[in-house]
């Protein structure tokens, strides 16, 4: 460190305190009762200001640079703009010994001899606190909450902003020690708030804001007057009556002088963010410093030492960025690092430090010798086992015991060394001397040798990794390269400061100068790129530079060297240059260039590099051919430029070497098909189409699926074209293909029509279909598109077909809930079996859905089924006998369906006669099994109830006795128990009314016959009405003698005449059933009457049909609809 003079001004009066404005520009002097305002940067006086009337001892300025203000003894303090007008004043009881502004709130602190007070700006008043002994300091912390007073009596009270005091710090020395100047630590990176003091005791103290002692006291030798610490509070200034300013670290080591001065030192400041340095005296002198810290360090390889804040060491690891600090508490002036050595030279003794470990990341050091005493030397060198002191020009070796082995007297100031390697106690020195002189020493040799000598003084020096080339930088700022052995001078190079050699590479080194980084390989041109500081190193693709006061390890990439190696064909050079580390971009330029070059070692280790898998696979297969014996290196050149991209001048080479079919593949497996037919010109048609087809296949895997299709048809792939076509779902394009096409190329029309189906176009597809004539594939194209229309037109046509029909029509007919028509369809298509089973599971599936009348109309159906099958004699008894039962079930179940909805919904759609008769029906019809889903508890049930609201109590009677032998549900139980109860109230007879008459015998029959429906005299069975279930006037008659079935039917038949309008009924008997027959004469234009068709084999009175017709527009019995003309 050291100081220089910037500018120096004398007062007339003592300076007993100075501020800066917190941007530096200005400096305010407490000269006398005036303040003197300077520029910092010459030291021109910029104007006195007068406001005091007697000496002026302090001055402070606020930290936002607004205000400042000045105490003086005249009791007054003034506050200042920062365009030098006072703006206010107030006043003490006694003269103002301090000032100073709170670094956040710009509260100013003015302290006097009895007291002290705090202002700021939004008050109006000053709030005094008494003394009990005279301020003489005072010092903010950084937060501005709290506030230090030193006092005469040796006595430091630290106060809350509000003036109250919360620490009371009692120095040993009392009132002989009065406290002269205090200052709070600036620093944020400190965690505690800490106090610097200085008394006039003669010591130097710390304490932390709990008023506790940092370290012991620190004498000083003189009186104190002032203290302050640099902005980041690294460096605390002392001066007093020893007439300098010294400079302490911030733990109070003391470094050295800034400047001496010819009385005491009152005041002195450090230059906000500057190493400025301003001193007052007690003669008026004002002088402005400026300090410069030299740098100390070391550079060996990857490790570099410095000094840190004086007093430290920090040895940096440049590659792992790893730091170790070796705190020395001393200034340390030199420092000198080999190896695994370090030596630091204190002021008083040399330390040698070694490393634990040989690991070269090892970065814990320990001492290993002391060398206690005070050396002078302008450089220091330290080697495996000595230390070697330069100064002016001699150079001692010592022992690291401190014993003098060697002395060498040069004919020249030395103005550079370097150890430049060797065994341990036998290490080479490099020197350069000012009289141009470059020698090599030995440390264990006492003789010098010269290796050259040159005009220009030396400034730098470094020798080539094998000890063949030396680099100079002269004081000329030129960079001279010699060779050692000849002498002679190899190149020289303009604008240099410092050189190194690449310590991996002979033929490489840097060098710097001018804001640049030069990069120079072998004789080639210098590559430059913008640097600044100083090259000290050089090792692999790392450049060690020091700049300012710190070392980095700048990356550079050794392209431009590379390169230059390249365009001269110098593979194996290049390859060199680039392990020192280049881009990847290079790597891949390197292998590249080798690899046009045919030098297939090089490329192999560069591509291998950059794990380009595919060119190392085409290496090592123009390897393998050339073990083989192929030696055609323009076809092995043709395969590199076709992996390069280099197409053209491929091809170009593949036709050269004869190989045109090896370029042609490559165009179409690159699919520059245009390419490819250029190369064939007019060449043979088959090639031609081949490279369509390839082309297309191209375009289809590339997703240009409608370019493929039609290279595709212009190649006559028409399947291909087809499939895409119809994959993408192009019906125009597939229609387009398929009227092209000739019906004889089956197999392509076939997937057209596949195609159309697929894509919801029948229309197409039986266009298609027709086209070939395939009319298998047409009908079931129909029926799979349900557009049965066609099917049955079809069918019409062809009868060999229909069973292909409706087949499945029945079945579509079925699997939709249209379960009638699918039995009409099954019958229509000469499957019986299939429409009987049909008919069975719907019957089943009504009665256990309680959908008794579809159960009736399906057994009804059943036994016309029966009796169609009958026709067949081989069948006919068996059918027969089915349709008699069927029949029975149907009259059954549709007389049970009233009996149903009765007892199950609340409101009855039947008279209780109907009821009545029903019930009776039923059970007269149930004298064996009964059928599923038919319950006689429903059917006693209803008989009982309507036998007694009709005047049957004898039956009534009868009906609830037999319940009581059956299993009734819950919601019976109650009515059949009280209706069982109230019919014994009822006279035990029923009513003449409802006994049936025997229309052929004339009897009486019961209500209750064990017969059946059956007279019991005749036994001709009763007619039932099918709605009210009455018996009819109907009897039975037999045919006369002669009188065939079909004559009867014939006349049964026969209309009655046009004019006779009366109704009447008409009985035929055929086959052991009843037909009713209502005739009825029709107006004059002949049209039938609907009521007069033969519906079913049940009987109705004519006006309960017509009514029940018009109703459901049907037969309620076989649902036969009144406008279909069929029989």
């Amino acid at each position: 460190m050291r100081a220089v003079l910037t500018w120096r001004d004398k007062a007339e009066q003592c300076i007993y305190d100075l501020a800066f404005k917190p941007d530096g520009t200005q400096l305010i002097l407490a000269a006398g009762n005036r303040l003197l305002v300077y520029d910092t940067s010459d030291g021109t006086l910029l104007q006195p200001l007068k406001g005091h009337k007697d000496t002026v001892y302090c001055v402070a300025y606020a930290k936002d640079g607004k205000r400042f203000a000045s105490g003086s003894a005249d009791k007054s303090v003034i506050i200042w703009t920062s365009k030098l007008e006072g703006i206010l004043k107030y006043t003490h009881n006694d003269s103002i010994q301090c000032v100073s502004y709170n670094p956040v709130t710009h509260q100013l602190a003015s302290c006097s001899s009895n007291d002290f007070g705090l202002w700021s700006p939004e008050q109006k008043s000053v709030s005094k606190h008494k003394s009990s002994s005279k301020i003489t300091c005072c010092s903010w912390t950084n937060d501005g909450q709290y506030l230090a007073l030193g006092m005469f009596n040796g006595i430091i009270s630290i106060r809350n902003k509000n003036g109250e005091e919360k620490v009371k710090i009692e120095r040993p020395g009392g009132s002989l020690s009065p406290i002269w100047s205090i200052c709070w630590n600036p620093s944020r990176e400190e965690h505690n708030d800490i106090l610097a003091v200085a008394d006039w005791g003669q010591k130097l103290s710390f304490y932390q804001l709990s008023g506790k002692q940092i370290g012991r006291d620190r004498s000083l030798n003189f009186d104190p007057c002032c203290i302050s610490y640099f902005t980041k509070g690294e460096y605390i200034l002392l001066g007093g009556s020893d007439k300098q300013v010294s400079l302490f670290t911030k733990d109070g080591v003391r470094l050295g002088t800034v400047g001496e001065q010819n009385s005491w030192v009152w005041t002195c400041k450090v230059k906000p963010d500057s190493n400025y340095v301003v001193v007052g005296c007690q003669d008026g002198t004002i002088s402005f410093y400026q300090l410069i810290f030299s740098t100390v360090h070391g550079l060996y390889k990857d490790r570099y030492a410095y000094r840190d804040s004086m007093t430290d060491v920090i040895v940096q690891h440049l590659i792992t960025e790893q730091k170790v600090r070796i705190k020395c508490k001393e200034l340390v002036k030199k420092i000198a690092i080999y190896k695994n050595r370090l030596a630091i030279q204190l002021p008083e003794k040399i330390l040698i430090y070694e490393l634990y470990s040989d690991d070269s990341s090892d970065m814990h050091y320990r001492v290993k010798e002391k060398i206690v005493k005070k050396f002078e030397c302008n450089l220091l060198v330290v080697c495996a086992d000595h230390i070697i002191l330069c100064q002016e020009k001699r150079l001692q070796c010592l022992s690291f015991s401190g014993v003098k082995e060697r002395e060498w007297q040069m004919e020249s100031l030395i103005r550079y060394i370097k150890v430049i390697g060797g065994p341990p106690g036998r290490e080479g020195l490099l020197v350069g001397l000012k009289n141009g002189q470059i020698l090599k020493i030995f440390v264990d040799n006492l003789f010098a040798i010269v290796l050259l000598k040159q005009a220009t003084a030396v400034r730098c020096l470094d020798m080539s990794a094998s000890r063949n080339k030396l680099a100079v930088v002269d004081e000329n700022d030129t960079c001279l390269v010699y060779d050692i052995h000849t002498k002679e001078l190899l190149f020289q190079e303009p604008n240099a400061n410092s050189v190194a050699w690449n310590t991996q590479c002979e033929d490489m080194l840097c060098f710097s100068g001018g804001g640049y980084l030069n990069i120079k390989a072998s004789t080639f041109p210098v590559h430059q790129q913008k640097l600044q500081g100083f090259v000290v190193g050089y090792n692999g693709s790392k450049i060690f530079c020091l700049h300012v006061f710190s070392m980095s390890a700048v990356e550079v990439p050794q392209s431009a060297p590379m390169y230059q190696y390249l365009d001269r064909k110098m593979f194996k050079e290049a390859y060199q240059i680039a392990c020192l580390g280049v881009t990847d971009t290079d790597w891949r330029e390197l292998a590249m260039e080798a690899l046009e070059g045919l030098e297939f070692e090089t490329a192999k280790k560069a591509f291998t590099r950059v794990q380009d898998l595919r060119y190392l696979e085409l290496i090592n297969s123009i390897e393998e051919r050339k073990k083989r014996g192929e030696t055609n290196n323009d076809l092995f050149l043709a395969d590199v430029f076709s992996y390069q991209g280099k197409f053209h001048e491929a091809a170009k080479l593949y036709k050269r070497s004869g190989h045109e079919n090896l370029a042609l593949d490559m165009y179409t497996d690159l699919r520059m098909f245009e390419y490819a037919k250029d190369f064939l010109g007019s060449g043979d048609p088959k090639e031609t189409k081949m490279l369509i087809t390839k082309q297309a296949d191209w375009a289809r895997n590339i997703n240009e699926p409608k370019a493929a299709v039609e290279m595709y048809i212009s190649a006559g792939e028409h399947v291909k074209a087809i499939e895409i076509s119809g994959d993408h779902g192009w019906v125009d394009m597939l229609i387009d293909i398929a009227r092209k096409l000739d019906k004889a190329e089956r197999e392509p029309l076939l997937m057209c029509a596949h195609y159309f189906k697929k894509l919801d176009n029948p229309g197409y597809a039986a266009e298609t279909y027709l086209k070939i004539g395939d009319l298998k594939s047409l009908v079931q194209l129909h029926v799979e598109t349900q557009r049965w229309d066609e099917a049955f037109a079809l069918g019409e046509k062809h009868p060999e077909f229909k069973d292909d029909i409706y087949v499945p029509y029945a079945q579509w007919l079925a699997e939709n809930d249209r379960f009638e028509e699918a039995q009409k369809a099954f019958h229509k298509a000469g499957r019986q079996e299939e429409a009987v089973r049909v008919l069975e599971q719907l019957t089943h599936n009504a009665v256990v859905e309680s959908r008794f009348n579809d159960a009736a109309y399906y057994y009804w159906m059943l036994s016309m089924q029966c009796l169609n099958i009958a026709q067949d004699p081989a069948q006919k008894d068996v059918m027969l006998s089915k349709f008699h039962h069927f029949q029975h079930l149907a009259e059954l179940y549709h007389g049970y369906h009233a009996i149903h909805r009765y007892t199950e919904e609340p409101f009855s759609f039947h008279l209780p006669e109907t009821l009545f008769n029903i019930s009776r029906f039923l059970l007269h019809s149930l004298t064996k099994d009964t059928p599923l889903g038919i319950s006689k508890v429903k059917t006693l049930f209803t008989l009982a109830k309507q036998s007694k609201a009709l005047g049957a109590y004898k039956l009534a009677r009868h009906a609830y006795n037999k319940l009581q032998g059956l299993r009734i549900p819950t919601r019976f139980q109650k009515s059949i128990e009280l209706g069982s109860l109230t019919i014994r109230s009822k006279p035990f007879h029923d009513s003449e009314e409802l006994v049936p008459l025997c229309y052929r015998c004339s009897t009486n029959n019961p209500l209750l016959n064990n017969l059946g429906n059956v007279c019991i005299n005749c036994r001709q069975p009763f007619v039932f009405s099918a709605s009210s279930y009455e018996v009819l006037h109907l009897v039975e008659f037999y045919l006369e003698e002669g009188i065939t079935d079909e004559e009867a039917v014939s006349l049964i038949d026969l209309e009655a005449p046009r004019h006779k309008r009366e109704n009447k009924w008409q009985e035929i008997t055929s086959n052991n059933s009843q037909t009713l027959r209502l005739d009825e004469t029709m107006d004059s234009m002949g049209d039938d009457d609907p009521f007069t068709a033969k519906l079913s084999f049940e009987m109705f009175h004519s006006e309960d049909y017509e009514l029940l017709v018009l109703q459901h527009t049907c037969c309620p019995y076989c649902r036969r609809r009144i406008d279909d003309p069929s029989p």
